[in-house]
């Protein structure tokens, strides 16, 4: 009878080291590419697209990227969203391939099934990698519905977790018939239309009047996107330091209040952490923190809160929320001058009286003047929502776990 306490804390010690060895094992596509400028355009269609959540909701998958170049030729074709997910789709290999893999492959070839075979989309073999371990170190690959010569070739490893995700460069994007045929999408939607309609008409025509974020916003919708609308009132007052932003600015400063995913309320409410937006591009983070507060759910970063007040539409692929205050991100001003530092004061006198210092104004936290230093303990947005553990927070818990176990 005295074993079963030990038993049950065993057992526990045991749950508590599996499902934290899961959680920090987890991997997150999207901060993986983000260390590799090169791949900043696959990297931001991979989000677009709504491909990045697949990914990583996946284990033991292989994500071969292509650079920037490779990217452009193949948005020179000007091809659907649709058409374009799944030509990506086929650069997601279910099975692991580490650098060494590829060059210990049996026989020397492999036949790899994709993310686009995945989908249902794919006609008969059309949604297969084949993979041949060439003369010369090389390594080649080629859709199986590809005239049979090798359209890429390996470059390098980008990034490995070993047998859960393997991140490699390939040369040239894949062709496939099958994948760039058009495929049909959901009918139009009159983003602005429907703000301008509910009360964020001034968010709405400046966003019209800005071709770049206007652009951005409408290609973003088939993939998946959700905007957080300041209203009316809000935006209003914030516009004279919108027109003081440059024009770079003032586009980012609009792309930040949406996300390249759809988020229904329910998934915001239980995504809680941080999210990146369309204004996210390599190391310049513009994310923020979803984060509960009661029943409301507020969006976070250094400047400012704001609050979730109402939604205008919430229909796959896109919701549309309003919100209370304009997301100032910080971003915007880390080239601004520095605040010089205050001149230390004189010596008090021992029987001076004590004087406090007066509380900032809530206005000043939005002002770029006052905007706080970075924290080198930022954390990198996750599109799943999910927080990592940090190595002491890992051992720490495992720890104090196994002293309890210990002293029973």
């Amino acid at each position: 009878m005295q074993l079963r306490p030990a038993t049950t804390a065993g057992a526990l010690v045991l749950s508590v080291v599996v499902l934290l060895f899961s959680v920090a094992h987890a991997h997150n596509i999207t901060s993986m590419l983000a260390k590799h400028p090169e791949f900043s355009t696959f990297n931001h269609y991979l989000s677009l697209t709504h491909l990045a959540a697949d990914i990583n909701d996946r284990t033991t998958i292989t994500v071969c990227a292509v650079d920037n170049s490779a990217m452009s030729a193949l948005l020179a074709k000007h091809l659907s969203i649709y058409s374009i997910k799944n030509i990506l789709s086929l650069h997601v290999l279910l099975d692991y391939f580490g650098a060494k893999k590829l060059h210990q492959i049996t026989n020397g070839t492999a036949l790899a099934a994709t993310m686009f075979q995945a989908t249902g989309s794919a006609p008969g073999s059309a949604g297969f990698v084949n993979i041949t371990d060439l003369k010369g170190g090389k390594v080649g690959f080629t859709p199986e519905d590809n005239d049979g010569s090798f359209a890429a070739h390996f470059v390098k490893s980008v990034d490995e977790l070993p047998y859960n995700i393997s991140v490699i460069q390939i040369s040239n994007v894949l062709p496939s018939a099958a994948a760039e045929a058009p495929t049909p999408g959901p009918a139009e939607v009159n983003l602005t239309g429907i703000m301008s309609a509910h009360g964020c008409k001034v968010f709405a025509e400046t966003l019209l009047a800005n071709p770049d974020a206007s652009k951005t916003f409408d290609e973003a919708v088939d993939g998946g996107l959700t905007v957080f609308c300041p209203g009316d009132d809000a935006f209003k007052a914030f516009l004279p330091k919108y027109k003081n932003l440059s024009a770079p600015g003032k586009a980012a400063l609009l792309e930040y209040h949406a996300a390249p995913v759809y988020q229904s309320m329910p998934m915001l409410k239980s995504n809680n952490g941080l999210m990146n937006t369309l204004a996210t591009n390599g190391a310049e983070k513009y994310d923020f923190t979803v984060q509960n507060d009661g029943q409301a759910v507020t969006l976070k970063n250094k400047l400012v809160t704001a609050k979730i007040i109402g939604t205008l539409i919430d229909q796959q692929p896109l919701a549309i929320y309003t919100i209370n205050k304009v997301l100032t991100p910080k971003e915007l001003y880390k080239g601004a001058a520095p605040t010089p530092a205050p001149a230390p004061a004189p010596e008090k006198a021992a029987d001076a009286p004590k004087s406090s210092k007066a509380a900032p104004s809530p206005d000043d936290a939005d002002s770029p003047a006052d905007s706080p230093e970075d924290d080198p303990a930022d954390q990198t947005a996750d599109d799943s929502g999910a927080f990592a553990l940090g190595r002491v927070g890992f051992g720490g818990l495992i720890l104090s776990v196994c002293l309890g176990f210990s002293l029973l």
